[in-house]
């Protein structure tokens, strides 16, 4: 009897102790599996930065590499026609075809490409938006604080991409359209005058920041 009565005695404190074990088995288990969720979203959250990085070099290095195939495209045609008829003819060669050029590269890569300045020569090459604004400051900003130009930025808006790539003054044929009065022969002001009756390219010097190219492109 006194068996029986200690055994009925510590019933209560025997299923206090099994719930007090379930209870504890349901917490180790709810934070296993909150560890193991958290561990898969983290994840995914490296798995989606490391994407985004990788997509983001990848534009940087397609839209770098259509801005200089524009530039070399450029600048080939204008020594060309530089050494054809002189500045004079380079002049009304750029009036007239530099823009169908770089539309023909745009067309190749399905880009719009824009050279645009805070001193166009065409007014239609002028920084439009806030964006060209913020990035030519950036351009001037880097310049300074680095003593060279950048590689480029890439800027994203509503789902397309930009890369801003700076134009210096690369060669020294570039001053005789575009430096000082003193660098300009009086004929080539004459046609400039003619044909960019607003024109504000000009008083550089080589190796002047002198605008930039813009590649607009979608999301890969």
């Amino acid at each position: 009897m006194k068996y029986l009565y200690a055994r009925t005695k510590n019933q209560p404190n025997m299923r206090a102790s099994k719930s007090i074990h379930l209870f504890l088995i349901a917490i180790c288990t709810t934070f296993i599996f909150s560890c193991k969720e958290k561990s898969q979203k983290e994840e995914n959250l490296q798995t989606v930065e490391v994407k985004a990085e990788v997509e983001e070099k990848t534009k940087i290095k397609l839209a770098d590499s259509i801005a200089m195939h524009a530039q070399a495209t450029l600048l080939a045609n204008v020594a060309s026609a530089i050494q054809k008829g002189g500045t004079e003819y380079a002049v009304d060669f750029c009036n007239t075809q530099a823009i169908s050029l770089t539309d023909s590269i745009a067309d190749l890569y399905t880009v719009t490409i824009q050279r645009i300045t805070n001193k166009p020569r065409n007014p239609n090459n002028y920084l439009a938006t806030a964006q060209d604004s913020l990035v030519w400051d950036k351009m001037l900003q880097h310049t300074q604080e680095k003593g060279k130009l950048p590689t480029g930025f890439l800027e994203a808006d509503a789902g397309e991409y930009y890369y801003y790539k700076p134009i210096a003054m690369g060669m020294p044929t570039c001053v005789k359209c575009h430096g000082g009065t003193e660098d300009i022969n009086p004929r080539t002001r004459e046609i400039l005058q003619q044909r960019y009756p607003t024109d504000k390219a000009t008083g550089y010097k080589t190796g002047d920041f002198r605008g930039m190219w813009k590649i607009k492109m979608k999301s890969l």
